[in-house]
């Protein structure tokens, strides 16, 4: 007796807690994961790496101001000599200068000042070309943080179904409990009154214990289910929550035709294989501009501090610099022809994809609609165990049938509408599988 009211208080009290438990709606689930989920964090995250990589090397058309200052102090002075007559050796008033001019720099802190500013000019076409390729780098970002994002929701959606199956499973399994206690009871008291055999009491207690035993492998179940859900929900993954009964589905109206062509416009990772076919090209072209010298419009000052008087304090210019490297060794061409072997591999990755993307679309279309002639087969059998049930009652008012013949009909009728609620859930997730090989957003 201690023990049935024991018994009694810890089911009221899980009962209690599952109420007080928040009660997860898949939407609201699917929205909780697109905010906070790490894994779409850390993709949006990578986006906006590669705009800032973008917005960086965009600089580069700009002009670069330099600035070099070296403050030091001579070991050994530096002496210069104008001899005799250098500058005029037969004016009227005799050689200039008359006699040798010696110039030397004083032991003493000096320095000097190096400005330059350098615009480039025939440089801009292959930054134009790098800034391009950055372009498509960060567009490739985007669609594989799109992919994350729908194989977030894909997963969550996934997930929720499957605790979905394990709730319905577990009520099932209660009701089988209370069954077959009920059964162990009877047939207690039917061993006592030699109407039963020991065996049957013996069969009674194994079945209940494999009962209790699928229960008890039920909730670890969900348990675990319920902590890769709040994982994914980037919450902390003790919350405690139930999910919503899944809603009730329609037949499938499905083109297959139109859901390839779909799936070839939106699917990310073929769009990230063709944006990879152009970034490919257009770093050939880049690597091609190579060949084009870097010429440079520039201004130049260098600034002379603390030296002798005969050295100018400052020295200014305007010009245009090159840099060219016309011979190389042919790394250019190596370089190029490795470039072009890039090209035709990621054309062929774009071909495989697209094959794929077809694939799938295809496998998922078939698999919806075995779930759902599951799902049709599963409500036939719903239908077909409530009207044994009811036949059963029937005759068990008229005494024509034994309560256990009653019992066994309402858990035929109670594993009927579990399997009909998982034959729904397996819907569901065939029409996320479906949704996700589409490529649609959410």
């Amino acid at each position: 007796m201690t023990e049935k009211v024991a018994a009694a208080a810890l089911a009221i009290l899980v009962f209690g807690f599952r109420l007080q438990s928040e009660e997860l709606a898949l939407d609201q689930a699917v929205r909780i994961a697109l905010q906070h989920n790490a894994d779409v964090a850390n993709a949006a995250l990578d986006v906006s790496k590669s705009k800032d990589r973008y917005s960086a090397s965009h600089t580069s058309v700009y002009p670069k101001l330099s600035l070099y200052m070296l403050g030091s102090e001579q070991l050994k002075p530096i002496t210069t000599t104008i001899d005799r007559g250098t500058i005029e050796p037969n004016s009227p008033i005799g050689p200039i200068p008359s006699q040798d001019v010696h110039f030397t720099t004083p032991m003493q802190p000096t320095g000097f000042v190096l400005g330059r500013v350098a615009q480039p000019l025939l440089t801009l076409y292959r930054i134009h070309l790098n800034l391009k390729s950055l372009e498509y780098m960060t567009q490739i970002a985007e669609q594989k943080a799109r992919s994350k994002r729908q194989e977030t929701v894909r997963n969550v959606k996934q997930l929720y179904y499957a605790i979905e199956q394990v709730q319905s499973s577990l009520v099932v399994t209660g009701e089988s409990i209370a069954l077959y206690k009920e059964v162990e009871r009877l047939t207690d008291d039917y061993v006592l009154k030699q109407t039963a055999l020991e065996s049957d009491l013996l069969q009674a207690q194994a079945t209940l214990a494999d009962a209790e035993q699928s229960e008890l492998t039920l909730t670890n179940q969900e348990a675990k289910q319920k902590e890769q859900l709040n994982d994914l929900l980037g919450r902390d993954v003790l919350t405690e929550f139930t999910v919503s009964s899944v809603d009730e589905a329609q037949k499938p109206e499905l083109d297959l035709v139109a859901a390839r062509k779909r799936a070839l416009a939106q699917r990310p990772e073929l769009k990230q294989a063709q944006l990879k076919v152009k970034q490919s090209e257009q770093e050939l072209r880049a690597k091609k501009a190579e060949y084009i010298p870097d010429i440079s419009a520039e201004f130049n000052s260098v600034t002379l501090l603390n030296f002798n008087s005969f050295l100018p304090n400052g020295s200014y210019s305007v010009g245009v610099s090159l840099s060219w490297e016309p011979f190389d060794w042919g790394r250019k061409k190596s370089e190029m022809a490795e470039k072009r072997d890039t090209i035709v591999q990621d054309r062929n990755t774009e071909s495989s994809t697209e094959r794929k993307v077809i694939m799938d679309v295809d496998d998922k279309y078939r698999q919806i609609l075995q779930s759902w002639s599951k799902l049709r087969a599963a409500h036939l059998s719903q239908k077909a165990a409530l009207e044994s049930l009811r036949v059963s009652k029937n005759q068990y008012k008229v005494q024509a049938s034994l309560l256990k013949v009653v019992l066994q009909s309402q858990t035929a009728l109670a594993q009927a509408n579990s399997d009909y609620e998982h034959a729904l859930a397996d819907y569901w997730t065939a029409q996320a599988e479906f949704e996700y090989a589409l490529g649609e957003d959410q």
